[in-house]
């Protein structure tokens, strides 16, 4: 079984260092070592620095891949119309068990990331800047390179800035979970979506990007955009930070340009030579069947042509000892389990799609298959954050990927190989929780309790989904999207109140005997039928 990534795996770097300068002289690189290795940097107007964006497409390195310029001016307009000072926000939250890019950078180089973030700060003039971060090393290195710099979170501070550490779980690292905790919350997706560049942190406009997003920005500020362009592809400039695991001799976190071979990245690391698959973009990316790896280059264009993923930049060829079925099971598993517990499609549609991802293996037949195929096609574009539509989309590329591994499963008697669990995973597939300043799993997961839409009784007034957007999504016809479903623990107040208010009476709470959560106490557990009545006569 393949052991847990360190926080700070093997670093190698392919051409020039740029992002990882100075890491073979030390392990970090405090403020004075950091400006011996790359030297001072004048500041830059707001117009300016969205020019140096544009001219390096820079776009966002976290998955997304959105344009930074685009998201800086939308951020500057809105602060301008609004009358408001933004907030920048760096997104260290790096949570899956592949991924440790941002994680070696915060590490190792945390004042090129606030390079770039104070930069991007004092051309639009905000005083408030938040780096979020889930490891006990981030916090501990982020904090101190703060303080390398005189900056804390005292009133009265030309920027006040401070560290925001949350649980490590999938769902935190997306946006506007991490701003919602910012403000106090869980860190946990509020159920809506919402721009950040419109309104983030405190309702102020807030630039929000990940860490090696930031850092390119530092790089290409001190060497302008024609140097910075001189490195990697014409449309794609510059470097790449990759996380390689999986079957691997050396997992590592490498620098490259932009155009590297692919193939070439894996020999580094010591894949096999004739990999099964090579996973691209992490757990909510694509597989490459054997046949197209020798083709991709390291590019977001390159690799989205030939039907792979850059995503968060994680690499993970399997080789041809290991059902690859399997291994994609076991990931399915770990994100299903991920769950932020609070929509329909994210916390029954993924264990659905991972159970049916079991039967195939099973024997399930044709059948199986497509009900897989119907489970992850509908559980996408439906949910309150992108996480059921990254695991839609790994499922679906498995099936895609590995057609003669599946024929054998679905036709005959399965492929006769074993599961390895070469694809990492947090140990024993828990995530840590509990973590300080965050909330714990306890009060983010799911309860005892589940909620039932009674159709015969429902007319679709939608103050249900008004009450508890966490569960409800109204559809196209009006009506609840969800029969049933599991009740966070943080909603289980609002849960007895939709209840209370529902003008027709169709919502009842029950007990869900089959969960493994801890019972609770303060909230009823009420029985079929009688319930209902006994809930409306108190509206």
């Amino acid at each position: 079984m393949n052991e847990a990534l360190p926080d700070v795996p093997e670093v190698r770097v392919v051409g020039l260092p740029q992002l990882t300068s100075g890491f073979d002289l030390v392990e970090r690189l405090d403020l004075p070592m950091h400006l011996k290795v790359h030297g001072p940097l004048e500041p830059m107007g707001g117009e300016q620095l969205a020019s140096l964006a544009e001219a390096i497409s820079l776009k966002g390195r976290g998955g997304a891949g959105f344009p930074f310029a685009k998201k800086l001016r939308s951020v500057a307009e809105t602060a301008i119309k609004k009358g408001i000072r933004p907030v920048v926000v760096v997104n260290g939250s790096e949570d899956e068990p592949a991924c440790r890019k941002d994680t070696v950078l915060i590490n190792r180089a945390p004042h090129l990331i606030l390079d770039g973030a104070l930069l991007a700060a004092e051309a639009m003039g905000a005083r408030t800047l938040v780096v979020g971060v889930t490891r006990e090393s981030t916090q501990r290195s982020m904090e101190a390179a703060l303080a390398e710099r005189g900056l804390s979170n005292r009133r009265g501070s030309a920027v006040r800035a401070r560290v925001q550490r949350n649980p490590v779980r999938m769902v935190t690292g997306a946006a506007a979970s991490l701003i919602r905790s910012i403000d106090g919350g869980p860190a946990i997706p509020p159920g809506r979506k919402i721009s950040a560049s419109q309104s983030g942190v405190g309702g102020a406009p807030t630039l929000l990007s990940n860490a090696e997003t930031f850092a390119q920005l530092a790089i290409a500020a001190r060497m302008g955009p024609d140097r910075y362009r001189n490195t990697g592809l014409y449309d794609e400039p510059g470097t790449v930070m990759l996380t390689v695991s999986g079957a691997v001799a050396r997992p590592m976190v490498i620098e490259v340009p932009t155009g590297v071979p692919l193939r070439y990245v894996l020999q580094l690391a010591g894949a096999p030579p004739s990999p099964q698959g090579v996973l691209t973009g992490g757990y909510h990316g694509k597989w490459l069947d054997a046949a197209t790896v020798d083709e991709a280059i390291v590019s977001r264009n390159s690799l989205d042509a030939v039907g792979g993923a850059l995503g968060a930049g994680a690499v993970l060829p399997i080789s041809q000892q290991t059902c690859p079925l399997g291994e994609s099971l076991r990931v399915a598993q770990w994100l299903a389990e991920e769950s932020a517990g609070q929509c329909g499609p994210c916390y029954l549609g993924l264990p659905a799609a991972a159970r049916g991802l079991e039967d195939i293996l099973n024997g399930g037949g044709p059948a199986a298959l497509e009900a897989v195929k119907q489970v992850a096609k509908a559980v996408k574009r439906r949910g309150a954050c992108s996480h059921p539509d990254g695991s839609a989309m790994f499922i679906e590329s498995t099936i895609k990927a590995f057609t003669d591994d599946l024929a054998a499963h679905v036709l005959g008697n399965g492929c006769g190989r074993p599961v390895e669990g070469v694809l990492p995973l947090f140990e024993g597939g828990q995530v840590p929780t509990g973590v300080p300043g965050g909330q714990g799993q306890q009060e983010t997961g799911p309860s005892r309790q589940k909620i039932y839409v009674d159709w015969t009784l429902c007319r679709g007034h939608g103050l249900c989904a008004d009450i508890l957007p966490e569960v409800f999504e109204l559809g196209a016809d009006g009506f609840p999207t969800v029969a049933q479903a599991q009740v966070p623990r943080y909603a289980e107040a609002k849960a007895m109140r939709a209840v209370r208010r529902c003008p027709a009476l169709a919502l009842r709470i029950e007990e869900d005997t089959r969960s493994s959560a801890p019972a609770r106490n303060n909230l009823p557990v009420l029985s079929q039928g009688r319930g209902r009545r006994a809930l409306g006569s108190g509206r």
